[in-house]
């Protein structure tokens, strides 16, 4: 046995037409047509209207209604199918009481747009009064506002202002001797193991300047940069020597023979390495640079546990 409604379905889209096209070509209503095409013939006011519709559905996608006749009133348990002309006449009174029906919901929908204008435009005046009202108010209490401080003594304003600047320049002034503070050279000692010396240098510039002065007797002294000697040789008393280290140099290593006569400077600052120990003449010191750009340099492998003093650098 053969799905009518499986056959008027595969019809209509053929022919290219929706449900909704099909209830505008034959009057028939949508969730009717629906029932039909899922054979659900219970949902359709009688058997007459079933055949009505289904003979009207297969006209409108071509199909002769003839073809599956017999099947249908199989379906529905009749033997004989009504006569054309009574199935029409049936057909159009039924169409014309639809049509005659008034479609309330349609109806309603028709002012649904009006009613949304008058709602929004009911808001804008309502916000608009509000608005106005508020500024109203505030207007009103800005201009007593003003009324009052006309009063207020011009004297006193300014001096409210001299002491706020005085405030803030005092504010500025620690802060930036704060920075200064931070971005200044210092060596601390790490360790001291018999006559080698081990420091850290920190905020150094990338280029690093040496220089060394003698003082009372002649002294042999030796400059190392990384490993590779940059310079040696004995000073005169009173011969100065300058030293510029190459760019981005991370260990500095001091050979004196005559500590206690030598005097260092590093990039203009005194270095006062004879704090930590004034009696040793020949000493090796090993300065480990951290630029300004690194605040950490590695820790020598040679350091030994020792207690660490800070010797600040200090100008000439």
């Amino acid at each position: 046995m053969s799905d009518i409604g499986q056959i008027l379905k595969e019809a209509r889209i053929e022919k290219g037409y929706t449900l909704d096209d099909l209830q505008q070509i034959t009057k028939i209503q949508k969730r009717y047509l629906i029932a039909i095409e899922e054979e659900d013939f219970a949902a359709l006011p009688g058997d007459f209207y079933v055949k009505a519709f289904i003979r009207q559905y297969a006209e409108t996608v071509d199909l002769n209604y003839d073809d599956f006749a017999d099947e249908l009133n199989e379906k529905l348990g009749q033997k004989e199918p009504l006569p054309i002309e009574e199935v029409t006449s049936r057909l159009a009174e039924r169409q014309a009481k639809d049509d005659d029906k008034p479609d309330r919901f349609g109806h309603l929908l028709k002012y649904i747009p009006t009613v949304i204008i008058v709602v929004v435009v009911a808001a804008i005046i309502g916000t608009i009064y509000v608005v106005a009202r508020g500024n109203h108010n505030k207007n009103s209490q800005q201009i007593e506002n003003n009324t009052e401080k006309v009063a207020v003594s011009t004297d006193e304003t300014s001096q409210k202002k001299k002491v706020a600047k005085k405030k803030a320049a005092k504010k500025k002034a620690a802060k930036d001797k704060a920075t200064a503070k931070e971005k200044e050279q210092k060596i601390v000692s790490t360790s001291v193991q018999g006559s080698r010396f081990v420091y850290d240098l920190t905020n150094a510039p990338a280029t690093n300047v040496l220089q060394l002065k003698v003082q009372g007797r002649a002294a042999w002294n030796a400059v190392t940069a990384d490993g590779v000697q940059i310079w040696q040789g004995t000073l005169a008393p009173g011969a100065t020597k300058e030293v510029k280290l190459p760019e981005n140099t991370k260990k500095i290593m001091l050979n004196l023979g005559n500590s206690k006569g030598t005097e260092i400077e590093i990039n203009g600052k005194k270095f006062d390495f004879l704090k930590e120990d004034a009696n040793k003449s020949v000493r090796t010191i090993v300065i480990n640079v951290a630029s300004k750009d690194k605040k950490a340099a590695d820790k020598p492998a040679e350091a030994s546990s020792s207690s660490s003093t800070t010797t600040s650098q200090n100008a000439d």
